[in-house]
């Protein structure tokens, strides 16, 4: 029995060995504790060692490559100063690298919050070269034809006479529909539903017959989310989520206004020194102008674009994406756009020839905000900026630094001092009735 003199005896026999082994390790682990941690005069946790972090070229001295980011950056902070301006975020990727990452002004006027690295802003239609890349995607790895006409998917988008028969995805996301450029984005932004407003499409005015020129579109172009979410057999954010964003390591890229306004840092939009209030139209179309970012995700999006991520973005889906499929009229205004010949479209993606470079990109403008991204393939060098206001002269940056890689001179027949403010005015005060709102 357990509780007999015999079985004590026992017990005592056996136990009182192990009690003492027991002892003599734990002294010895003790010891052994004690000289490492004198040894490293760490706790011996510490010890193993630390993961590499990513150093971001934030400051002068991190500044290195063809460019001259020092002229550079005293020319942006010059533009960030003006008074159509509140914050602005700029990252340059040089020859496949992070080279430059800086942050100017304010998120919100009224709190002077600076911009950091951190800061989210709006991509606006710079979202659709996001859109355009899943498509390519999933076209190279035959989970999609991109040459099969709409009528071949389940969407809301109904388009005027038999269009729907004869239209591709990929003329659908390079804006060949024929409707009248931006069809119905006054009434989306008056509240209407897009679903709805695509199914009105049917009777919307045309600009061309579908698939005889290029019409840029927001409301239509957004159909391709429902596309590629049939496509991939989930919602359209989350196939972005999973199969571009979360493998680039971009923690910050979100869609919704949550993805805006739940961020420690965002940009409020602004108009001269009011603060406007968020409007919920354009992200409702997460196609055509639903993302939104810091700018460190923002040039992680651009690297990828120029070869770094081939396990993500092959060679093939990119040159697929970014490929002009129809031409289209000048891009921006003035001496840029006469800079800027052969303007074309792709997948999500414009095209140009600049200084003889072909030059892939996009911009967005949402009331509030403007984002660029800008690059060279060839050279594996471009440009992203975002900023929280309505002003468009920085559209003009990527232009300024691809000018300083390629050592043009100003007397070159294709330069231009494109951040050149000596002749620039300062703007009148806006009017005491200007609205708030959208």
């Amino acid at each position: 029995m357990i509780g007999s003199p015999t079985w004590g005896r026992l017990m005592g026999k056996y136990l009182a060995p192990l009690f003492g082994l027991a002892a003599i390790l734990l002294v010895g682990w003790y010891g052994y504790r004690a000289f490492v941690q004198e040894e490293t005069l760490l706790p011996l946790a510490e010890t193993a060692e630390a993961a590499p972090q990513d150093r971001l070229p934030t400051e002068p001295d991190d500044w290195q490559g063809k460019i001259d980011y020092l002229s550079l950056d005293r020319r942006i902070a010059a533009l960030a100063s003006r008074p159509e301006m509140a914050g602005l975020a700029v990252a340059i990727v040089e020859d496949g690298e992070i080279r430059f990452v800086r942050t100017y002004g304010v998120t919100d006027k009224r709190s002077g919050e600076q911009v950091t690295p951190q800061t989210v802003f709006r991509w606006a239609s710079v979202s659709k070269g996001v859109a355009g890349l899943l498509a390519a995607k999933l076209s190279e790895e035959g989970e999609l034809d991109l040459n099969a006409t709409l009528n071949r998917w389940q969407t809301s988008l109904m388009l005027p006479g038999d269009a729907m028969s004869r239209i591709t995805l990929a003329q659908l996301m390079s804006h060949q529909t024929g409707l009248t450029k931006n069809a119905y984005d006054r009434k989306l932004e008056d509240g209407e539903s897009p679903g709805l407003l695509r199914t009105q499409l049917r009777a919307g005015p045309l600009q061309c017959l579908p698939g005889t020129c290029h019409s840029y579109q927001n409301i239509a172009f957004d159909a391709s989310s429902e596309i590629l979410g049939q496509a991939t057999g989930t919602l359209y954010n989350d196939a972005v989520q999973k199969q571009l964003f979360e493998p680039l390591g971009m923690e910050s890229a979100q869609f919704d206004m949550v993805g805006l306004t739940g961020a420690d840092s965002w940009a409020r939009p602004h108009r001269g020194d009011k603060v406007r209030i968020l409007s919920e139209s354009y992200w409702r179309l997460p196609a055509a102008a639903g993302v939104s970012s810091n700018i460190v995700d923002m040039a992680r999006w651009l690297r990828a674009q120029l070869g770094a991520n081939e396990d993500v973005l092959s060679g093939e889906t990119r040159e697929l994406a970014h490929a002009p499929l129809v031409r289209t009229g000048r891009v921006y205004g003035g001496d840029l756009a006469r800079a800027l010949t052969a303007p074309s479209y792709g997948l999500g993606w414009r095209s140009f020839t600049y200084s003889g470079r072909r030059l892939i990109g996009h911009s967005g403008a949402v009331d509030g905000y403007r984002a660029t991204i800008i690059f060279d393939p060839a050279a594996r060098t471009g440009v992203v900026a975002m900023w929280n206001s309505g002003w468009g002269l920085p559209f003009r940056i990527p232009f300024a630094a691809l000018d300083s890689y390629y050592g043009q001179s100003l007397t070159n027949q294709f330069s231009n001092d494109w951040l050149d403010l000596s002749d620039l005015p300062f703007p009148e005060p806006l009017p005491a009735s200007s609205r708030d709102e959208p």
